[in-house]
């Protein structure tokens, strides 16, 4: 496909998105009716969907409409190139620009939805206009190694051989920057033996500052995947791990996940018992991951908001039970706003006098990767 061609594709695609169609579906569907896109190109469309949506309402400004055409125009735009150098009706370009199209301006203009900045700066205080500007650009992509099978240096030899490049991190000895051909990942050699996992920086840290010791009993209670605790398998022997989620098809892929690991992990539909440890990542809006999953932020709503957080507090009050006295309670979110975290952690203190504060984290994008909240409960 020709540069503009990949254009065109990426506004069909947006003009779904913005009709309702959340992206990856809008994505898939486009891919399986486009069966001469090569896998670069399907790419490439998926990068340009994403960095419109990233930056919606700025790039629709540069542009003259938020529709998928003004998107693709402000953000060639943004990016300092002539869209009509593009956008010229040959093959399967785009229709030459009109009068009014990338005329426009982005000055003072947000790419956050207008009801959710006041909270958003609430929450993050000086770091929030910051925090916002990472969020437009794309994440990283980070690897933990397993330390059962590997250490830092042979996980980065390993990948290397399958031409994947990336670096370790000072502050995480499992923590390694994928810095060239993350594409080619899922089909290295060190991913398919389990020597490194798919995690951001964020959630490594905070499963680093987790009080384990060989011979606890871990719960994972909203596991999903898998990948807290694999992260908590990889940090000690003799563990015994079960994870539990309301949906137990979301638990699907951590048996073979736990295989490739090299642990065990018992699948739970319904927990029972208490344990030294009991991991909570609820539920949440995903605000500190929406440079991974732009669409998102355009689809949060009040009322989902609050529901989310009545959905939190009602598993922690069901997580609690699981807690053996002078046992731990992580709630963990991917969210920077406040009401997710710092006043969720507030509420359940004032209803559970039994429980304290050990230690609170919230990084971001400006101190880690995606943001991210640990609240760690003792119970007394």
């Amino acid at each position: 496909m020709t540069p503009g061609a990949r254009i065109s594709a990426a506004i069909e695609v947006l003009d779904q998105i913005l009709a309702g169609q959340p992206a990856e579906q809008a994505l898939l569907r486009w891919s399986r009716s486009s069966r001469y896109a090569g896998s670069g190109d399907r790419a490439a469309v998926r990068d340009l969907v994403f960095d419109a949506l990233r930056c919606r309402n700025s790039h629709a400004a540069l542009g003259g409409a938020l529709t998928g055409r003004g998107l693709m125009i402000g953000g060639l735009c943004a990016a300092g190139q002539d869209p009509a150098l593009l956008f010229t009706g040959q093959g399967h370009a785009p229709a030459p620009l009109v009068a009014g199209e990338g005329a426009g301006s982005a000055e003072g203009v947000s790419n956050l939805p207008d009801w959710i900045r006041p909270l958003w700066d609430q929450s993050l205080g000086d770091s929030a206009q910051a925090v916002a500007a990472a969020m437009q650009h794309r994440a990283p992509v980070w690897l933990r190694v397993n330390g059962i099978k590997a250490d830092a240096a042979e996980a980065i030899r390993v990948l290397a051989g399958d031409r994947v490049d990336a670096m370790p991190d000072p502050r995480l000895a499992t923590a390694l920057l994928v810095t060239g051909n993350e594409r080619r990942l899922s089909q290295s050699r060190a991913y398919r033996d389990g020597l490194v996992e798919l995690q951001d920086l964020s959630p490594q840290l905070a499963c680093a500052t987790l009080p384990v010791a060989p011979g606890m009993r871990v719960l994972d209670y909203c596991a999903g995947g898998g990948g807290k605790t694999l992260a908590v398998a990889g940090r000690s022997d003799r563990l015994t791990l079960v994870a539990h989620d309301a949906d137990p098809a979301r638990m699907r892929d951590l048996p073979q996940r736990a295989a490739r690991a090299g642990v065990k992990v018992r699948l739970a539909p319904d927990p029972a018992g208490v344990f030294d440890l009991v991991i909570a990542d609820v539920p949440c809006s995903g605000s500190g991951t929406w440079r991974r999953t732009p669409d998102s932020k355009w689809r949060l709503t009040e009322k989902a908001l609050l529901d989310l957080v009545a959905l939190q507090a009602w598993i922690l009050r069901k997580a609690t039970a699981h807690v053996r006295p002078g046992g731990h309670l992580a709630y963990m979110t991917c969210s920077v706003l406040d009401p997710e975290n710092d006043a969720q952690a507030a509420a359940f203190l004032a209803e559970n006098p039994d429980f304290r504060q050990v230690s609170r984290h919230l990084w971001t994008p400006l101190d880690a990767s995606d943001g991210f909240f640990l609240a760690l409960l003792a119970r007394r």
